[in-house]
């Protein structure tokens, strides 16, 4: 009976103590940065914001890349989304990612489909899947102040 008490507290520690059954998730750093963007803007009419950058917790094949508004996100169920990448073959595994700037070996959803630019304190919502996870996470920009 000792040993089987023993067996089950053994079990537990195991089950509540370790990462062995924990399920793997992507962990995503959202990051303004105040730097010029090297890429001219299309729209120049639009008030510029501070770049987005994303750093992943390991280097991922993304199949799938897509960045909405998330008042849309709540309100519909299919959002129209400013930007979105799919991978049909193999992406190069990535660990840092520029918003508007392109994946290796991805592709726009929509062919010649360009990214659109980020409004200034508005909130948006990265979705991002490879062959086995999914993950997402909350972001906002911010406009660079007036000279």
């Amino acid at each position: 009976m000792l040993l089987i008490v023993l067996f089950l507290l053994g079990v537990a520690y195991v089950v509540w103590f370790t990462d062995l059954f924990k399920k793997e998730g992507i962990q995503i750093i959202t990051q303004m940065r105040p730097m010029r963007s090297t890429r001219p803007q299309r729209n120049t009419a639009a008030e510029p914001v501070y770049p987005v950058s994303f750093t992943f917790n390991g280097k991922y094949q993304f199949t799938s890349v897509k960045v909405v508004a998330a008042d849309d996100l709540a309100t519909n169920k299919y959002p129209v989304a400013l930007l979105h990448y799919i991978s049909d073959s193999n992406s190069v595994p990535t660990k840092f990612w520029l918003y508007g700037h392109e994946i290796k070996g991805m592709r726009p959803a929509i062919a010649r489909a360009k990214p659109e630019q980020l409004q200034p304190d508005v909130k948006y919502v990265l979705l991002l899947e490879t062959d086995r996870l999914k993950a997402r996470t909350n972001f906002h920009t911010a406009s660079p102040p007036a000279p």
